[in-house]
């Protein structure tokens, strides 16, 4: 709101007005937003594009429509409060018909009870979904020359970033190479920054927007460390636009080391940045709708989120129907394909914040890079870490000096001298030459002492080394690698610690004070530099959120197989912004090498565009099922992948995965880019699967989309995704799904297996398909015996040139 014209008077009165306990909802109103308008309103042409095509957001019609809604919703606030009492932030008028406005719980009630309000929620919170991938995908070889080679993979395909913005000066964003077009089908706007005046896009980034009103209306946001600009805050945003689409070859340099290049899976394609997360609170569902309807009245053709709820939003009884479900689903409908981040709550059970069918939703993997080193001791023993980082010298032995040992004064204690976080706390003299020995506390784990500045006070000290050592482990710690200039190393292992605490106090004599006389142990550290590839790869990573999918808050299985596909989101090099803080290892840098699904959801959506470039017509549910029918269930040994798991001592170990681990499989872009079959879906699909899913509200789905349940679907498991999921399976149940043909006329078999508990039959057992034309195929799931868990099978269609169709198949058999 801008009230600077009217000076401090009428702030402070606003202020007055406002404030207390006001807080921000998310309201949605009667009345067709653009995406669905199909006339009816005298003086308003209709602006809804057929099928799931784009519309031209820049006609008179769109435009005349836009201004009639946000008229109606301004008008609706002014009758029914105060000028003063209430503040807009926005008006959503593209993907669904509603606004967020900042009002007391007292109003808000007020407006819940108003004409022609459908609903009224509480803003409630979201969050980053953090915690040498284009060869292991096997993009330069299978899929780059396919669209004539790196530097066309990805051209004029525009991927929009809900994320914390972008640092627009980093090479992976540079535009030194070829130069770039303009891109007519985009309208984005470009902000400025706001000190040195200069745009925030370059031909390689095309738009450059913040949304943040949400949350400076919740009293959260600050410009000197949130930036009122596009400008990344914290290098989550930086990170995943350059996974999708940073440029091809980038050197990734750190501590006058090369760790090799970096590439964003399309590297031709545009950026549009929509900066709504934020450093210290992530962002407000708000914001991040308000980011989404931009994007898509823009023009983007895909969109990358790597973002989720803090929680599910309880205040609705559907995971599938929130305001954020709800504008995804418009945008769907406009034809953008949506990648988000399955959710980092793995690896427990029903912890994913991704459930809607139309979107896909993405498990994070682990790659075939292992960064191992180790610290040889005087007395021989060889003690496995991890540490990317050079050795010390060869064939010499250093001095082990621990920092509790050489603190200058027992006062420091209560700063944690152990931590090796404040060089001035330690004695200097009794340190240069040697390795220092450092204690790995819980402030490691809560983010206040990082491996980065144990590096830098044992450069400060003079010590040639320092080793950190893991005495207990916090249920679910997680331990990556992290690049240092010195030599280091990171001993996770319990019982090698202990190993080293051993040696360290036998050679290591005091007097019964328990003052060092001398310091008598030595060790040398080996080299980290270099990664060991390993076979096994991929696994799913540990954190990465698992199904069964929920349906509703009280946890009841939805009968939709989530998460959709796995990609690789662990240890993931990328881009970072200077000024970054979202990982205290790698301020101050140029890159950084992070985890999550967050990493894994832009590997998606860069892949996403390779497709889009190949097949521009695609519909997201097309696109989607490329990737997910070609996928692979099996690892790079050609064994079935593993999923890692905490026993009940929390150890991890490795288990056999299942589709609720990794979804249909780990992605294969090669293969995605020839499926040979589609299942193809659309907006009156979602909404069948909606309207047939039990204990649904149909009032809710109508508020949410506009439109009476009026389907012919049946069941929602009929919803014609590239997974069967049955949640509830009693006695026999048949499921129907289409098939279209993208590739020549092609005679597949079909065939089927399933576990034991849980008989499956196919029909037809062959058919031959035309190119361009669908043909249907039924299953049918009987119980065998209650086993009280899921019986995991697949469905095969083999074709007679060469492609593969393959599909999960899950179900839980009940006796009724």
């Amino acid at each position: 709101m801008r009230l600077l014209e009217f000076g401090c008077v009428l702030i402070v009165v606003f202020a007055l007005l406002v404030s207390g306990d006001a807080e921000v909802y998310i309201v949605t109103v009667e009345g067709e937003p653009i995406i669905s308008y199909t006339g009816g309103i005298d003086g308003f042409e209709a602006t809804a594009a057929e099928s799931d095509e784009k519309i031209d957001t820049t006609s008179e019609l769109v435009t005349s429509y836009a201004r009639h809604l946000e008229k109606k919703h301004d008008m609706l606030l002014g009758l029914l409060f105060e000028q003063g009492t209430y503040q807009k932030l926005y008006s959503y008028r593209h993907l669904i018909n509603g606004f967020a406005v900042h009002i007391s719980p007292e109003q808000a009630q007020t407006l819940r009870r108003a004409p022609g309000v459908k609903s009224v929620e509480r803003d409630w919170k979201v969050k980053r979904l953090t915690t040498h991938t284009p060869q292991f995908l096997g993009l330069p070889t299978g899929v780059w020359p396919t669209g004539g080679g790196f530097d066309r993979a990805g051209e004029d395909i525009v991927i929009g970033f809900v994320d914390s913005g972008i640092y627009p000066h980093h090479p992976s964003f540079a535009t030194h190479t070829e130069p770039y077009g303009p891109v007519p089908k985009y309208r984005g706007k470009c902000e400025a920054d706001p000190d040195t005046k200069r745009s925030y896009c370059n031909g390689k980034i095309v738009g450059a927007q913040h949304f943040a009103q949400a949350a400076i209306a919740a009293g959260s946001f600050n410009p000197s460390i949130d930036f009122a600009s596009p400008l990344d805050g914290d290098g989550h945003g930086s990170h995943t636009a350059s996974i999708a689409a940073g440029n091809n070859g980038i050197p990734v340099r750190m501590h006058g080391h090369e760790f090799g290049r970096a590439s964003g899976m399309a590297p031709r394609a545009r950026i549009a940045v929509y900066k709504a997360l934020y450093r210290l609170f992530g962002g407000f569902v708000a914001d991040v709708v308000a980011a989404i309807d931009q994007a898509v009245y823009d023009g983007v053709d895909i969109l990358s989120l790597s973002v989720g709820p803090n929680s599910p939003p309880a205040a609705t009884k559907t995971t599938f129907l929130n305001p954020f479900d709800a504008t995804l689903l418009g945008a769907v409908k406009a034809g953008v394909f949506v990648a988000q981040a399955a959710g980092n709550g793995g690896p427990f059970p029903k912890t994913l914040v991704s459930y809607s069918p139309w979107i896909a939703s993405v498990a994070a993997a682990i790659d075939d890079r292992r960064y191992k080193n180790h610290l040889i001791l005087g007395n021989g023993k060889t003690l496995a870490g991890i540490g990317l980082s050079p050795s010390t010298r060869l064939n010499e032995t250093y001095t082990l000096v621990a920092a509790n040992d050489v603190l200058l004064d027992s006062s420091v204690m209560r700063y944690s001298p152990t931590d090796c976080q404040r060089p001035e706390l330690l004695n200097k003299n009794l340190i240069k030459g040697n390795i220092l020995l450092c204690g790995y506390s819980f402030n490691f784990v809560v983010g206040t002492a990082s491996v980065k500045k144990v590096s830098e006070t044992a450069k400060a000290l003079g010590a040639v080394g320092f080793v950190l050592c893991v005495e207990n482990v916090s249920p679910g710690t997680k331990f990556d690698p992290v690049p240092v200039g010195l030599p280091g190393i990171l001993v996770t292992d319990v019982s090698y610690s202990k190993e080293l605490i051993d040696y360290y106090n036998i050679t290591t004599p005091r007097d019964w004070t328990g003052r060092v006389k001398s310091f008598t142990g030595t060790g040398k550290i080996g080299d980290g530099l270099t990664p060991i590839l390993h076979k096994s790869a991929p696994q799913v990573a540990l954190f990465s959120a698992r199904g069964p999918n929920i349906k509703d808050f009280s946890f009841q299985e939805a009968d939709l197989l989530k998460p959709d596909i796995l990609a690789p989101g662990s240890l993931i090099w990328a881009a970072w912004c200077p000024n970054g803080t979202d990982e205290p290892n790698y301020v101050g840098e140029g890159f950084a090498m992070i985890s999550g699904t967050s990493m894994a959801a832009p590997h998606i959506a860069g892949i996403a565009a390779l497709i889009k470039q190949k097949h521009p017509h695609w519909s997201p549910a097309a696109i989607k099922s490329a990737l997910m029918t070609t996928s692979t269930t099996l690892d790079r040994a050609g064994n079935p992948l593993l999923a890692q798991q905490t026993s009940e001592s929390e150890v991890m170990k490795l288990v056999k995965a299942t589709p609720f681990d990794y979804g249909s499989g780990h992605v294969d872009p090669t293969a995605a880019l020839d499926p040979g079959l589609i299942f193809d879906a659309g907006y009156e699909d979602y909404l069948g699967f909606l309207c047939t899913t039990p204990n649904i509200d149909v009032h809710e789905i109508k508020n949410y989309t506009n439109t009476p349940c009026n389907t012919t679907m049946g069941k929602p498991s009929n919803l014609n995704t590239p997974s069967i999921t049955i949640s509830h399976l009693v006695r026999t149940e048949v499921v129907t799904r289409t098939v279209t043909n993208v590739a020549g006329e092609e005679t597949y078999v079909i065939t089927a297996r399933m576990e034991p508990a849980v008989a499956i039959e196919v029909s037809p057992p062959a058919m031959t398909i035309k190119a361009g034309a669908s043909r249907k195929f039924s299953v049918t799931l009987t119980v065998r015996s209650v086993t009280g868990t899921y019986s995991f099978g697949e469905v095969l269609l083999k074709g007679s040139r060469g492609h593969k169709v393959r599909i999960p198949v899950l179900a839980n058999g009940y006796r009724r």
